[in-house]
């Protein structure tokens, strides 16, 4: 939360209220949603995590769908580790130790809170990348999951390509476009970036093993870009709960303005 240890809490976000700003926004039922979320950003929520996914789940129904991205990036070679990097005389232990991936005991990569406690849920379904899964809800939940590509994870045979095809939303809870997911649809769309090799521990047949898969460097750092255009034709409808900016707009849209972004961008000839 916002609040540090000992501040004292002056405000404070409630179901009622945060399903309240979700209708002002246009969620409703039998909706197909992307979410993307920080808990901290509302401050204090009375209920913490739960009180927010019981809110979406209430507002969606179960004949609409939520879809939230769960990724394990941490499963992937430690010789390709930034954010802290590994000296090279730990590689081998760290592949030899390394869990296979599990879609209900792994940890996320800072996904937060609210995708943890979503992810617990009873009929939350879950797709089996090892790096780049996703977790979903609903009408929709055995649609988007159950043919995620080990190759190529965000691209056509992904559960952001479905939710696009399901013309669904992207509901943003005091994110910025960088933790968009479905965005990257349009780097796979555009050829913008260079292929490379990952890889992953996975479970195969019982037996841990890594796996090379194939991939785009992806990188979301110019995806504000989409917002500003989004924002020039009027598709976000945005309102602010106790200091948490709530977004919601159309997947489709996002992507189609992103693909055009990506193609009028000479820089990404360099890797056609």
């Amino acid at each position: 939360m916002k609040n540090e240890k000992n501040k004292t809490i002056e405000s404070v976000v409630t179901k009622d209220s945060f399903i309240k700003a979700l209708e002002y926004v246009g969620l409703g039922p039998n909706m197909n949603i992307e979410v993307h979320s920080s808990l901290s950003s509302f401050g204090y929520v009375v209920g913490g995590a739960r009180t927010i996914v019981d809110a979406l789940m209430e507002v969606i129904t179960d004949g609409g769908t939520i879809l939230m991205p769960t990724q394990t990036s941490d499963n992937s070679d430690p010789s390709s580790w930034e954010n802290p990097p590994a000296l090279p005389s730990v590689w081998k232990e760290l592949r030899e130790n390394m869990p296979a991936y599990d879609p209900e005991r792994s940890d996320l990569w800072y996904m937060g809170e609210i995708v943890e406690n979503f992810r617990h849920r009873d009929g939350v379904m879950f797709s089996n990348h090892p790096s780049t899964s996703f977790a979903a809800w609903g009408r929709y939940a055995r649609l988007l999951c159950n043919r995620q590509s080990l190759h190529f994870p965000l691209a056509e045979e992904s559960p952001v390509a479905r939710l696009y095809e399901l013309k669904g939303h992207v509901l943003t809870l005091g994110v910025d476009f960088t933790n968009v997911t479905c965005l990257h649809l349009s780097e796979y769309r555009t050829e913008a970036r260079p292929i490379v090799v990952q890889n992953a521990c996975l479970s195969n047949n019982g037996k841990r093993e890594w796996r090379k898969y194939l991939d785009l460097d992806i990188d979301s750092s110019g995806f504000d870009r989409v917002r500003a255009e989004l924002e020039k034709k009027n598709l976000i409808r945005e309102t602010d709960l106790n200091g948490c900016k709530i977004r919601l707009f159309p997947v489709s849209s996002a992507v189609d303005e992103a693909t055009k972004l990506f193609e009028q961008n000479l820089i990404y000839d360099l890797y056609r």
